[in-house]
């Protein structure tokens, strides 16, 4: 079959589409009476309290959802990472979407091989099964040996995938503009938008050797940390349809029995996976879109506190711009420190608010319900409360939610998915600022000066002792609950007083500590009360001896 152009462009397929009713036509049918039956069945049983009839109904979610074809298991792939969404007896089934679908046929994978590589399998393989050790939406999966004792991962894409995806794509974004206006949907630009994003990146995952240049480009972000691992491509076994990885001993994180078996950490497990997020979008802004758990293994071991992971599947991958990377830094700290007006330009600037809009009435309902739900203790809640009290905004007031967003939400959306999987009680925020603070605190790069200055000081230059108290106490308090070592952070910020980076600090402080000719002692006073509560010598002690009993010191 001609599979056609291996990009998407939604105004040509849907020309494309048109002029072949013979294709779409009976596929509409398929898709409308197939989802039309979920719906009724859902909507007659989905409130029965019998155990069976959900297990009946989790079962036919999955079984729809398969038969529709890629375009929809991702969807309920996604679902699948959102135990706060789904209930738990549908989370199980669903979760066969990840990587646990019916195959397709061996020889035709074979075929594949061959066609895309220019040898027969025998020819590259010392050993290659006869059937795969995992299939999923895209492809499936082998574990062949390679030489020697070399084992590796085999993925093969799936025959007419590209047709597939192009045929389905015209057909629900169809569906979906004709039937948003009954939706109970805000979003602040057209569904449209959003499928369009979902097909751009489909387009890109079904390219392997797209694949194959993420993989790489993820491992050099990670090339000094040993918590986390990325499989090394083959190169020369890799190629738009096939692409081969040294193979992955580790467990996966859907596999809750085999992770109790082998006393797996969750909790460092789960600090490691949200860390890495965290780094991903706001230090390096490249990250893993499709953080699902079949995506991720546990390794076993852990360092400093955080278990080891391993990615796979670098297919969904996207990227964030400095500028909205830096803003998203400040907005986080910016809702920790209760500052609604800056968290409203933050908006502005990444685009959930027009340019022109003024802030001024929309600051007090930031605070209303942001600032008086969230109280003070902001770092405990997780970032679907957060989506849930921002979603009451989108019908009364101009908020919208970029398109460039819409990866980015998915990603911190599974990931905290992930982590409520394994810990119901898991809240991301609580991850998240701690390792903001941290950042800031060591001043390691001049974005992260030039936020700490305005965290720091006001606009007249004195010092916010709130502010610098709120970011002290959060590592903390992150120090006393996961057992971390708070010299590194303190000789990070005594670096960054005295080094050369400082200068602009220092200055700053004098010109604060220093008014009229005349040494202002009543901050200076108050700095140092500050610094006594926070960072006194019992605690730098505590420190000291829980780094040395880390690195195994007694």
């Amino acid at each position: 079959m001609n599979e056609g152009p291996g990009n998407y462009n939604p105004e040509r397929d849907q020309v494309w589409l048109l002029l072949r009713p013979w294709i779409w036509i009976p596929r509409l049918f398929q898709i409308l009476s197939s989802l039309i039956i979920l719906t009724a069945r859902l909507w007659i049983q989905g409130s029965s309290e019998n155990l069976e009839v959900h297990k009946k109904l989790a079962k036919s979610l999955l079984t729809t959802l398969s038969d529709l074809g890629p375009c929809f298991i991702k969807v309920g792939q996604a679902l699948s990472t959102r135990p706060d969404l789904v209930r738990r007896d549908w989370l199980d089934e669903l979760t066969n979407l990840q990587d646990n679908l019916p195959p397709f046929s061996h020889e035709k994978a074979l075929s594949i091989l061959k066609n895309d590589l220019g040898l027969a399998a025998t020819e590259v393989f010392e050993e290659f099964p006869d059937k795969p050790i995992a299939s999923a939406s895209l492809g499936q999966v082998y574990k062949a040996r390679l030489q020697g004792n070399y084992w590796v991962a085999v993925k093969i894409q799936r025959p007419d995938l590209s047709f597939i995806i192009r045929r389905d794509l015209v057909i629900i974004k169809f569906l979906g503009v004709i039937s948003s206006p009954f939706l109970p949907l805000n979003l602040g630009f057209g569904l449209g938008e959003i499928i369009d994003e979902f097909g751009r990146t489909l387009f890109e995952e079904i390219d392997y050797q797209r694949e194959a240049d993420n993989a790489e480009r993820f491992a050099n972000l990670f090339v000094n940390d040993p918590s986390i691992t990325v499989p090394k491509v083959e190169r020369m076994l890799s190629s738009k349809k096939v692409i081969t990885t040294s193979w992955v001993d580790g467990i996966k994180l859907n596999k809750t029995i085999e992770l109790a078996e082998n006393k797996i950490n969750l909790t460092s497990l789960i600090k490691t996976g949200v860390v890495s997020g965290i780094r991903q979008l706001l230090e390096f802004g490249y990250f893993h879109a499709d953080p699902h758990p079949g995506n991720m293994f546990a390794l076993g071991n852990s360092t400093g506190g955080l278990g080891h992971l391993a990615y796979v599947d670098f297919g969904m991958m996207d990227s964030i711009s400095d500028q909205d990377r830096i803003t998203l830094t400040k907005a986080i700290v910016n809702l920790i420190n209760r500052d609604f007006k800056s968290l409203a330009l933050a908006f502005k600037s990444l685009g959930f608010l027009k340019a022109e809009e003024n802030i001024d009435p929309i600051v007090p309902v930031l605070e209303e319900v942001l600032g008086g739900a969230l109280g003070e203790e902001v770092v405990s809640f997780n970032f679907k409360q957060i989506t849930d009290r921002f979603s009451e905004l989108m019908f009364d007031y101009p908020f919208r939610v970029p398109a460039r967003f819409a990866l980015i939400i998915r990603a911190v959306v599974s990931q905290e998915g992930l982590a409520l999987r394994l810990d119901p009680n898991f809240k991301i925020i609580g991850v998240a600022y701690p390792y903001v603070a941290r950042r800031l605190l060591a001043g390691d790069t001049q974005e992260m000066l030039d936020i700490l200055m305005e965290v720091v000081f006001d606009d007249d230059g004195g010092i916010r002792l709130e502010r610098l108290e709120s970011l002290l106490s959060v590592l903390i308090r992150d120090s006393d609950e996961n057992n971390s070592d708070l010299i590194p952070i303190a000789g990070a910020g005594l670096k960054l007083l005295i080094g050369s980076e400082g200068s602009k600090m220092r200055n700053k402080l004098l010109l604060t500590l220093i008014k009229d000719d005349r040494l202002n002692a009543r901050d200076l006073k108050d700095l140092a009360k500050l610094l006594g509560r926070t960072l006194n010598a019992r605690k730098i002690a505590s420190g000291m001896i829980k780094g040395l009993k880390i690195r195994g010191i007694n």
